[in-house]
């Protein structure tokens, strides 16, 4: 590594890492991980929003380079993509696995062993995609892992709907977070998502991922080692309420914040069932909206090409290679 030595390694060494993954495993007898608050009992095999068991189940583990470049660098992120969700976004890209819960399920032991391979074939990092409903089992997992030899940046990847309490228990665990800011409008929210409380907590949630790692920080080989970085999907027709969600990130962190701004919306999933979500992204309304972060005062991040045919960016996950 070039880069600083991860923060979960000192918690490794003190005890503390193991005593967080005991914290959080016995908030699985009544469920409140995510902000749903189920509380159910999932060790005995009890489901709430998210449909999640006790056992850990991925889709994928893989160096993964579609990512932000600094995340993907040029070995690879070593991307662990979880089945489940806790949001029902009905765009969502990666359906296969976040609502029909494709994928396998794993062990902790298993689980550690995927990381250090990851780890072996090069990645910058461990990407946890969509990782807030296994946390108890993810971070045994790591403790198996730094046990024998993990130590590259843990890279947290959400929807952005988290319990400030289970975010709080990731501090000195995770570098990096990469969260979504999908929503400024709690209707919106409720009707694409089914979480009206999305843009409340969102919020929360991103100024605590700030708080623990603040702006994004690079390596001298320019490769992500700590900080925030947040993304925001151009919806159609404005759907999102983009000049809103940055006019917040605005006043609550600054316009230093690093900024991915995506525009690979295609209709997904149930997406062609809604009037607004079945049209495509034009590039005028994705250039339009570029013009507000702009003019808002934004200048670190990325903006992706605009390609309507481009079908790259949606992966089949029944496939072994789910981006060709």
């Amino acid at each position: 590594m070039s880069g600083p030595v991860p923060s979960y390694i000192s918690l490794y060494k003190s005890g503390e890492l193991k005593k967080r993954a005991a914290r959080l495993n016995k908030i699985l007898s009544a469920c409140t991980l995510c902000p749903r608050e189920c509380k159910v009992d999932r060790k005995k095999g009890e489901k709430g929003i998210c449909r999640a068991t006790n056992t850990i189940r991925i889709a994928k583990a893989v160096p993964h380079f579609g990512e932000e470049p600094p995340v993907s660098g040029t070995k690879g992120s070593g991307t662990i993509f979880f089945s489940f969700c806790n949001l029902r976004c009905c765009f969502c890209q990666n359906y296969q696995i976040s609502h029909e819960a494709l994928g396998q399920d794993l062990s902790e032991a298993e689980l550690a062993r995927k990381m250090l391979s990851l780890q072996k074939k090069g990645c910058h990092n461990i990407n946890l995609v969509s990782a807030s409903h296994f946390l108890p089992q993810i971070i045994s997992a790591l403790f198996l892992a730094v046990k024998e030899g993990l130590c590259i940046p843990i890279v947290y990847n959400t929807n952005g709907y988290e319990s400030i309490k289970t975010l709080e228990l990731l501090s000195g665990i995770v570098d990096i977070y990469l969260p979504d800011a999908k929503y400024s409008d709690d209707k919106t929210a409720e009707k694409y998502s089914f979480a009206k409380d999305y843009p409340k907590i969102n919020m929360l949630a991103i100024n605590e991922m700030f708080r623990q790692t603040g702006h994004l920080k690079l390596d001298n080989n320019g490769i992500a080692v700590k900080g925030l970085v947040v993304r925001h999907l151009v919806l159609p027709k404005n759907l999102a309420g983009t000049k809103d969600v940055f006019q917040n990130l605005k006043r609550a962190i600054g316009t230093d914040l690093f900024i991915s701004f995506m525009a690979q919306y295609k209709p997904c999933h149930k997406a062609k069932e809604d009037k607004d979500l079945s049209a495509f992204l034009s590039k005028q309304e994705y250039l339009k909206a570029i013009d507000i972060l702009f003019d808002l005062g934004f200048k670190n991040g990325w903006t992706q090409d605009f390609e309507p045919s481009d079908k790259s960016f949606v992966p089949d996950f029944a496939k072994t290679d789910s981006w060709n």
